[in-house]
């Protein structure tokens, strides 16, 4: 016989498949976003949904600052977004955070089913008491790495000069990047020629957190055993020389004296792109560098950004942690 549904229960059973489903199409336009293929988006049904969006007052952002004197020939991308604390609290450290795209694609602006996935990043961490910056740079083909890095160390600067005047310490600095910006963030932090370059102090910066990041060692063939494609890469980083992989690459400036660093990555990740963390992490230990690692549980590449901008997920209270812990930074986030 069959079972005649109560209209309320018939009701509820459909809010509960139909928040299941945005959940999941706003998981896919975050992939969608972040430059990601159609596989990848269509893989990510299922998956929960994670974005809560962060309330910060206007007073307290300041969009589209311009981070270069030239920004005019580039107006969208020598760009940034800065948010600050409520005024009167004590001197804050900066967080600054650079997309991924796989160094193509992106854009600090980035919405996603009318949802902000990068600023809102900013507006999480500056309601916590920490400033916080997100910055677009130029993409390849138009530019390469090098100019990329060299627009982060710009950034850098530009924010330096400028968060005193918001309340922030300009020696309190923690760089953090997701995907190929992480790349960025990484070489930024460890290779001392990008920062020295820009004229930003390497003592100024504190920290790194390293989000699900790819290309660290362009020279690992276990990465692409794995299933990295060597194509690929060699597309953003093969500049006509030789040793084009090691010139690309992290590592060879890994040493006992760079920044304190976290390594992040979910672990449901590519075999390739778990590799490249596990691997930085790994060698980073055998050169008794600051190095810590979290395994976001069931995040994917995509969905681990959104878990940036809240409290009840692993990654922010982690790196928290990181900056609360570093004895060598004279500006911490507030307690509680």
């Amino acid at each position: 016989m069959r079972r005649v549904v109560p209209s309320v229960e018939r009701d509820a059973k459909h809010d509960r498949g139909r928040t299941r489903r945005a959940h999941s199409v706003m998981v896919m336009l975050v992939a969608a976003a972040l430059g990601l293929g159609c596989q990848t988006m269509l893989e990510q049904v299922g998956v929960a949904f994670l974005y809560e969006a962060a309330e910060l007052p206007a007073a307290q952002t300041h969009l589209d600052l311009a981070y270069r004197s030239d920004a005019a020939a580039h107006p969208d991308k020598h760009r940034l977004d800065l948010f600050v604390p409520a005024p009167g609290a004590a001197a804050w450290p900066t967080f600054v955070f650079v997309h991924g795209g796989g160094w193509t694609s992106g854009d600090r602006a980035t919405e996603a089913a009318g949802a902000e996935v990068f600023r809102n990043i900013g507006r999480h961490f500056a309601s916590r008491g920490v400033g916080a910056a997100i910055i677009s740079y130029r993409l390849q083909p138009e530019v390469g790495w090098r100019d990329q890095l060299e627009d982060v160390g710009a950034a850098m600067r530009f924010l330096r000069d400028r968060v005193p005047s918001h309340g922030g310490d300009p020696d309190a600095f923690y760089l953090s990047g997701h995907s190929a910006g992480a790349w960025l963030a990484a070489r930024t932090g460890f290779d001392p020629v990008v920062l020295e370059g820009a004229g930003f102090p390497a003592a100024s910066l504190c920290g790194l957190a390293l989000v699900s990041g790819a290309a660290y060692d362009l020279m690992d063939e276990e990465t692409w055993r794995v299933g990295a494609d060597r194509g690929y890469f060699e597309a953003r980083f093969d500049d006509g020389r030789p040793d084009w992989a090691r010139l690309g690459s992290v590592v060879p400036f890994v040493r006992a004296s760079v920044p304190k660093t976290l390594i992040l990555y979910g672990s449901s990740e590519s075999r390739a792109l778990r590799r490249q963390s596990e691997h930085l992490y790994e060698l980073m230990q055998a050169e008794h560098a600051p190095v810590s690692r979290l395994v976001l549980p069931r995040q994917t590449h995509q969905s681990i950004v959104l878990t940036l901008s809240r409290d009840d997920k692993r990654a922010v209270p982690a790196i928290f942690d990181l900056m609360a812990q570093n004895e060598h930074c004279p500006a911490r986030p507030p307690r509680g």
